[in-house]
């Protein structure tokens, strides 16, 4: 995770906040793709961290390669925890003295959830109850959680905004919407503070390449770099707003400090505010690695039946992050691709 000091927006201010005050952090999910970038980046601000996973889709891997990127001294303010979300004394061991909680737990994919349902029921929403139970009880300060731009479901209009959703279009859907709903019920019966940040496509450096539920850009690359055929679902017009890491990260953090006592307690879009055809993504990521990759030359995709449960286009408005968080993108799409691209070339090449 690179330093975005410099960067404009509200960050440098939290950054420096940070570097000058050490609070405890619960990140749950930390082994996992965004869940271990929050753990660099917060342990390279000089801040104490708790690591919940249950490995279930995170790796050890990626803690390995965040105490590589700290060092030592750094590493020794990072507690782990194997636990569970869906065991609730799991929650409260891991929520004792914790001032900020960064709940990134939860089985991701609309797929996965079409498939299983039950199993995506019981982590995203019996989990998330748990936490926000245990985070109500240990009255920690701040409960910022990764929300969805599933959400916005079958809505036509473009770009969503945050008040304006339609009907969920999967089980997955589903789980991060009842999300935002227990998370005000907790603000309005306990008085808690929380902040849902709608994530849109992020990718990024340990972001999985393997397995049948993995993100498209990672998937892709996998293919192109081993020559195996690649799959466009339907046409490839299909649009995302696709997220670096980066930008998720300050998102973050930015909740978590945010001081307006009107930016608490709501949800936010986070993402570019720009969309990507599924075409003109194979399109960067081909010229990205045919340099490097001569058996790419005249390589064309294989176009499939649309995925059910997808939605067809989706661009966030990201004002209202902006205006109350201070929310600035640091990297677009171009400049995302190219940092992560490193990353994704040497874990798949990797003997």
């Amino acid at each position: 995770m690179n330093d975005q000091s410099g960067r404009g927006g509200a960050f440098p201010r939290v950054a420096q906040q940070l570097r000058t005050a050490r609070y405890h952090w619960l990140v749950t999910g930390a082994a996992g793709f965004i869940g271990s970038n929050l753990v660099e980046a917060l342990l390279k601000l000089g801040q104490r961290v708790t690591g919940l996973d249950n490995f279930a889709t995170g790796h050890q891997h990626n803690l390995d390669q965040v105490q590589a990127a700290v060092g030592d001294e750094a590493w020794s303010h990072f507690q782990f925890i194997r636990g569970d979300i869906r065991v609730p004394d799991d929650c409260a061991h891991a929520c004792e003295g914790v001032d900020y909680v960064l709940h990134q737990a939860a089985l991701g994919s609309v797929s996965r959830s079409i498939a299983d349902p039950q199993t995506t029921n019981d982590t995203n929403i019996t989990g998330f109850l748990n936490m926000l139970t245990a985070a109500r009880d240990a009255k920690v300060k701040r409960f910022v959680y990764a929300a969805s731009s599933s959400t916005y479901g079958d809505h036509p209009a473009l770009p969503k905004v945050e008040d304006r959703i339609g009907n969920p279009l999967s089980p997955y859907a589903v789980t991060k919407y009842v999300n935002e709903l227990y998370a005000n019920v907790f603000a309005r019966c306990y008085g808690m503070e929380s902040i849902g940040l709608r994530y849109f496509n992020v990718f990024g450096p340990r972001q999985d390449p393997q397995g049948a539920y993995a993100a498209v850009i990672p998937q892709w690359v996998s293919a192109l770099i081993h020559n195996r055929p690649l799959a466009i679902n339907g046409d490839g017009e299909t649009s995302r707003d696709f997220c670096f890491i980066e930008n998720v990260v300050q998102a973050n953090l930015l909740a978590a400090m945010a001081d307006k006592p009107e930016a608490v307690n709501q949800v936010y879009n986070v993402a570019l505010s720009g969309r990507t055809s599924l075409n003109q993504l194979y399109a960067m990521m081909l010229a990205l690695l045919e340099p490097r990759f001569p058996h790419l030359a005249g390589h064309h995709p294989e176009y499939k039946d649309f995925r059910p449960g997808d939605v067809r286009h989706s661009q966030a408005d990201i004002n209202k992050a902006a205006q109350l968080l201070g929310y600035v993108p640091t990297h677009n799409i171009e400049q995302g691709l190219a940092l992560a691209m490193d990353w994704y070339v040497a874990s798949l090449t990797r003997p």
